[in-house]
């Protein structure tokens, strides 16, 4: 099994989380990773971007999260809820751009409905699925969790929005928050149980992913960025790195409140600190999967940025956890998931 949670034996309570959106990518990588661990996933999806087959063989309820009689009965039924693991989100920046009021509506206006309803059921604890797409431009390309934010899309501030929302209730008293600010999700779980449910993603490995299984060339756009190889540089982090996060997140929530500045409310960074150029990618990419891609480079896209990298000292402090799973594993299980995506979308 790929990673544990450092020094943490969660089996002992057995507790039940709510995961909203646990049957999207990240949602339901969580939720194998609870599993795995003793801890037992209640999954809230309405379907409208997770794949039902993401459910099969754990609790799972068709539903919008704004809906409070269907979280009341959750919680019924299902309770007591130690706490909630927040996925459910809209998360497509340019279509953020283009519709903008649906994502407000749906990452801010329908998850304080949800968080009216937990309150109200005496759910106190929430783990909340944030980006580091919120962070400003920063001149050395290297944020942590005091860096300036700048939300530069619809999607990044309903996300800041959101946060903003969960401080003000936890300074009133009423909730206790943590925001995982992640970076770059890439691979799968390990077991090939969930994963990206999109066969066309349009990030850079994914392009790349394409790009191998196509046998067309890869394009790198900009290459005069202030990089150490003037190419973008993005920070990949495993996706299973991301769910035991998370637990470890469970684990240690009372650490975290300890510490916060802020009462009842702190952010986390999920990254690996280290961060791949476009050009370093291509290289991982070859050791992965033993080819080389042939590449053709082409000027800066209209909205492309630099990108950012950041620090991991406050994760590794505070919850014991640190990135485990290297970006070439991370391509040798998207691309693995890649092709088994094809059969599970067909039923097969």
């Amino acid at each position: 099994m790929y990673g544990e949670v450092d020094g943490t034996d969660l089996t002992a309570s057995s507790p039940r989380i709510l995961i909203t959106g646990g049957a999207g990518f990240i949602g339901s990588t969580i939720a194998s990773y609870c599993l795995d661990h003793g801890i037992t996933p209640i999954i809230v999806d309405d379907f409208s971007v997770g794949l039902p087959q993401f459910t099969q063989g754990r609790i799972a309820y068709q539903g919008d999260i704004a809906d409070r009689d269907l979280v009341r009965r959750i919680i019924a039924e299902h309770g007591p809820i130690w706490g909630v693991i927040h996925c459910a989100a809209k998360t497509v920046v340019p279509e953020s751009v283009a519709h903008p009021v649906e994502y407000y509506e749906t990452n801010i206006a329908k998850s304080i409905v949800l968080l009216r309803t937990l309150i109200e059921c005496g759910v106190r604890r929430v783990v909340f699925s944030s980006t580091a797409a919120l962070y400003a431009d920063n001149a050395d390309l290297c944020v942590d969790e005091s860096s300036a934010v700048s939300p530069a899309s619809p999607y990044a501030a309903s996300k800041y929005m959101y946060e903003r929302v969960l401080a003000d209730a936890a300074a009133a008293g009423e909730v206790e928050a943590v925001a995982l600010r992640y970076f770059n999700p890439i691979g799968a779980d390990p077991l090939m149980r969930t994963g990206l449910q999109n066969p066309y993603p349009t990030h850079a490995l994914g392009k790349m992913i394409q790009a191998y299984r196509e046998n067309r060339v890869f394009q790198v756009t900009g290459t005069d960025w202030p990089t150490r190889d003037g190419s973008g540089v993005r920070d990949y982090i495993h996706v299973w790195d991301i769910a035991r996060a998370h637990v470890a997140v469970l684990a240690h929530f009372d650490r975290v409140m300890a510490q916060s500045q802020a009462r009842g409310f702190d952010v986390i960074n999920l990254g690996t600190g280290r961060g791949s150029t476009v050009l370093e990618l291509l290289n991982e990419f070859r050791e992965a999967m033993g080819v080389e891609l042939p590449v053709e480079y082409a000027p800066r896209r209209l909205g492309d940025v630099a990108g950012t990298v950041t620090s991991t000292d406050k994760a590794r402090d505070l919850l014991g956890w640190q990135a485990e799973l290297s970006v070439v594993q991370g391509i040798r299980d998207a691309v693995s998931w890649s092709e088994r995506l094809p059969r599970i979308l067909a039923g097969s």
